[in-house]
């Protein structure tokens, strides 16, 4: 189809020059005044090049002004402004575009849905996305590579992999992107095995992996433990002449420290050239989860030395190594001076429940529960189940009853609780209130749980979710 022409045409190049060259918002809305004033808004060519100046300025609203005002635009716009506002976020825009296209009847091509595709995945709205795939039928796109990546894409953020792991399986071929969404959406539903196993089977299939395929392999390597995965990876973009930028490094340091070879990750450390913020609480945590609290603080200070500002991921990481290497001056002086506003916010209930846990890991049982009173959130169980393991650790076993009746009053169903209230009960030789204990559990229908070890675990994923980015 010819691009629409008006009859001034001097005026149209006149436009189209000033678009191109356009900078600010106001010289924006003066050309948009004179578009509309000669009534050149049909104007294919230069529709499209004022949505591509509104981009670059940020002013897409204007554009949707603009474009409001066609009373049948063609694909080619349409197409332009829905991939605009899907970059921009404006996802709900982007979805009724392309709604005012069908009552309008203009026939979506295989660049639309691509778009359409992506903002709906952002969104996670699967049933407006089975709407779409639908019509990715109708109109004959089903089998292109860029749309039913799309899908992958839609079916995997919503977390329906099996329908995603279907329409990948009978895909006529398959490029890079497709197996990439594949690994990451295993990934980002915690099947971390099917993530590795998709991620084997691209190298059987020769597709070439791209930093985004090993940024999320690396992410499940990490999470799974799979250290020899983690290390081919590495090996692989060191012999494939990669560079390491900062999200690769990081990603390496990550899944080195959670893979227990955080001396490996400190070289990549070395040898990054940049670093930010993610770079260094990668080091940090894979320290803490070491038991290296020492220079995990000697890192975190010499962060701040060179003037990265650490987050509030970087004094969690700082403050667990504390607690594992039982540092409690240090770790005490860096959480006050959270407290203190040094770091321009005031301290969370992660970094309290660190620093109960330093505080019960060291046997400063006094100074736990006084922290305890006086933070400015409710404590939750987690925060007296770290009590209690360090009371236990220690002995003190008439505290250690205190708490575990804290424990039962926050979740009365839960049948761990009694029983190390009753196993507590035991050691002391109080066996009447053991009796009692029991008596309780049967009243209220508590089963005992098979390996009564819940709090200890909870303890040990509430730790990994403190250190989590």
């Amino acid at each position: 189809m010819p691009f629409y022409q008006q009859p001034n045409s001097s005026i149209v190049t006149k436009i189209l020059h000033v678009l191109k060259t356009c900078n600010s918002s106001a010289q924006l809305h003066q050309i948009q005044a004179q578009i509309i004033l000669h009534n050149l808004h049909p104007n294919t060519t230069i529709t499209f090049n004022f949505i591509n100046a509104c981009k670059s300025l940020g002013l897409l609203d204007s554009a949707l002004n603009l474009f409001n005002q066609l009373h049948k635009p063609h694909v080619f716009i349409c197409n332009n402004l829905i991939k605009a506002l899907s970059h921009a976020q404006m996802h709900k825009h982007s979805i009724q575009i392309f709604t005012q296209m069908h009552k309008t009847s203009i026939p979506p091509n295989n660049y639309t849905f691509p778009f359409i595709l992506k903002s709906l995945s952002d969104l996670r709205h699967l049933k407006h996305g089975q709407a779409v795939q639908t019509h990715v039928t109708k109109t004959g796109h089903y089998n292109d590579l860029y749309v039913r990546n799309a899908l992958l894409d839609l079916y995997s953020s919503c977390g329906d992999m099996q329908t995603c792991e279907y329409l990948f399986d009978e895909m006529p071929q398959r490029d890079v992107v497709s197996w990439t969404v594949l690994i990451s959406g295993h990934r980002n539903m915690g099947d971390l095995d099917e993530a590795l196993i998709a991620f084997e089977r691209m190298q059987f299939a020769g597709v070439l992996p791209n930093p985004v395929t090993m940024v999320n392999a690396l992410a499940a390597c990490a999470g799974y433990g799979a250290l020899d995965m983690g290390v081919w990876i590495h090996e692989y973009m060191k012999r494939n002449g990669w560079e390491l930028d900062v999200i690769l490094g990081t990603s390496l340091i990550d899944m080195y420290g959670k893979c227990g070879r955080i001396d490996v990750g400190l070289c990549v450390f070395q040898d990054m050239v940049e670093k930010n913020v993610f770079t260094w609480n990668s080091l940090i945590r894979g320290l803490a989860l070491a038991k290296n609290g020492k220079e995990a603080a000697s890192w975190f200070f010499r962060m701040e030395e060179e003037g990265i500002k650490p987050d509030q991921v970087t004094l969690i990481g700082v403050l667990c190594a504390c607690s594992h290497s039982g540092l409690v001056q240090m770790g005490q002086c860096i959480f006050y001076s959270i407290i203190d506003g040094k770091y321009g916010f005031s301290p969370s209930i992660k970094h309290y429940g660190c620093m109960i846990d330093l505080l019960g890991r060291s046997g400063f049982f006094n100074e736990a529960q006084e922290l305890i009173e006086r933070m400015p959130f409710e404590p939750n169980s987690v925060m007296w189940g770290a009590l209690l393991t360090g009371c236990r650790a220690h002995g003190d076993l008439k505290l250690s009853e205190f708490v575990a009746r804290r424990l039962l009053e926050l979740e009365p169903e839960n049948g761990a609780y009694y029983v190390l209230l009753s196993n507590l009960y035991a050691e002391m030789g109080r066996w009447s209130d053991v009796e009692e204990v029991r008596r309780l559990m049967k009243e209220k229908g508590v089963k005992k749980d098979v390996g009564s070890s819940s709090v200890e675990l909870e303890l040990k994923e509430q730790a990994y979710e403190l250190l989590a980015p």
